[in-house]
């Protein structure tokens, strides 16, 4: 199979690392809720089934997880997904909320 460019804009993981393109700014607590259970990185890739660097890059915000990885993390750490991971376009992270009204 080819190239295709313009296939390739629509790849997530076309860069360098192999890595989705983690296009919205991301901050998570991962390090923080680690560090209460006394878990090393390699401690709980090992416990989601991945590989320490997958938890380097969640841990600092390069990484997307699919929402099955999310949950294996949150679960392995006590916490919420929403706990874990925080968006900078997310209302509840700044406070703000917005309210529709039809």
């Amino acid at each position: 199979m080819g190239f295709c460019p313009r296939m390739a804009e629509f790849d997530s993981t076309n860069n360098q690392l192999g890595m989705p393109n983690t296009e919205d700014p991301m901050q998570t607590r991962i390090k923080e809720y680690r560090a209460r259970l006394a878990m090393t990185q390699d401690d709980l890739a090992k416990a989601v089934g991945v590989r320490r660097e997958t938890i380097v890059f969640l841990e600092q915000g390069k990484y997307n997880p699919s929402l099955k990885l999310a949950h294996d993390v949150a679960r392995t750490l006590h916490a919420g997904i929403d706990e874990l991971f925080i968006f900078a376009d997310d209302p509840a992270s700044t406070g703000v909320h917005e309210i529709i009204v039809d």
